[in-house]
This record gives structure tokens, C-alpha cells and sequence, in this order.
């Protein structure tokens, strides 16, 4: 993949995550006994970002992914507590990829980032209201979490599988790593 191939791939990921954000947030909340839940739809962008670019790249389109959702309809506190999700649960689905797709599937990357996002909010939500007891909540949040983190890295697996064009740069992304291991 050129250079400019690759900015516009990463613009067009970004973008799909921001359409996919807001488009999610006009959603009237879709669990009843966890308000505040969502479905994290953004992160089938994430997962494909993950397994088709570097982690620079994909860091990238979480990135701006974050500050356009922001910036399109969002406030600080939003901003601090996507961005908290974002960065943990993008670090922690990087670092159980590491593992090897031998190990860990991508819906397990996927289900990763869903409950280290609600760990990551949590924890700024108690730092916000000054009591950890926010993070009582964390077992309601978390098997949402593992739910939606299922579908979620079904769904993109399924893109990366029949999606021609994904399919070819998850083959170079995964034959640029195994170079750069041997």
C-alpha cells in the first residue's frame, strides 16, 4: 500500500467511526437495566483498523475518531470519558492481539476492548464523583460488554473475511509483520 493509499484508508476508517458514533449516540439507550449503555458499534472500525494497519496507524483512527465525535456533538466530560475508554480498551485489545491469532480470536480482541472501554469510563467516573463505589457498576457494564464485544467482533471478522479489499490488507498487514519477525 502506497503512502497516500494509506492516508486515505486511515481517513476513511476515521470517518466511518465518527458516522458510526453519532449515528450510535441518537440511538435512544438500548438496555433498560444499565442506563448509559451503548452498544460500541465504532469498534468494528477499531478491530478492523487493528488487524489491517500498524498499531501508529490504527492509534490514528482512534484518535480521530475521538476528537471529530467530540468536536461533532460531544462535550469535555464526553470527551474524557470516550477518551479513557478509547486509549485502555485500544491498548488492551492491541496487547491481547499480540498473543497471536493461535490464542485469541478477534472476537476475544473484540470483547477485550469492550470491558477495558467500561473499566476505562469507570474509572474516571469515580474519579469525577470522588467514590469508587462507580465501580459497582462495572459487573452490569461489563456483561454488556462481553455481549456486545461478541457481536461486535463477529460482525468484523466477517468484514475482514468477505470484504475483498479489507482481505488484502490484513494479508499485507500480516505478511509485513511476519518480515519484520523473521
Amino acid at each position: 500500500m502506497t503512502k497516500n493509499q494509506r492516508i486515505v484508508y486511515i481517513a476513511l476508517l476515521a470517518s466511518q467511526a465518527v458516522i458510526i458514533s453519532l449515528l450510535e449516540r441518537a440511538i435512544p439507550f438500548p438496555f433498560a437495566f444499565a442506563p448509559g449503555a451503548k452498544l460500541g458499534l465504532a469498534n468494528i472500525i477499531t478491530c478492523m483498523a487493528l488487524y489491517t494497519l500498524s498499531t501508529k496507524d490504527a492509534g490514528k483512527v482512534v484518535a480521530t475518531r475521538l476528537v471529530l465525535s467530540t468536536l461533532l456533538g460531544g462535550t469535555i466530560s464526553t470527551f474524557m470519558y470516550s477518551a479513557s475508554g478509547a486509549v485502555l480498551g485500544f491498548v488492551g485489545m492491541w496487547s491481547v492481539k499480540k498473543l497471536g491469532p493461535k490464542r485469541i480470536s478477534l472476537i476475544g480482541v473484540s470483547v477485550t476492548g469492550a470491558i477495558l472501554h467500561n473499566v476505562g469510563q469507570l474509572v474516571v467516573a469515580s474519579w469525577i464523583a470522588q467514590t469508587w463505589t462507580v465501580l459497582l457498576y462495572l459487573p452490569v457494564l461489563s456483561f454488556i460488554g462481553i455481549l456486545s464485544g461478541i457481536a461486535i467482533g463477529v460482525f468484523a471478522n466477517y468484514l475482514l473475511t468477505h470484504v475483498e479489499k479489507l482481505h488484502y490488507y490484513r494479508f499485507l498487514q500480516e505478511s509485513k509483520s511476519e518480515n519484520i519477525s523473521l
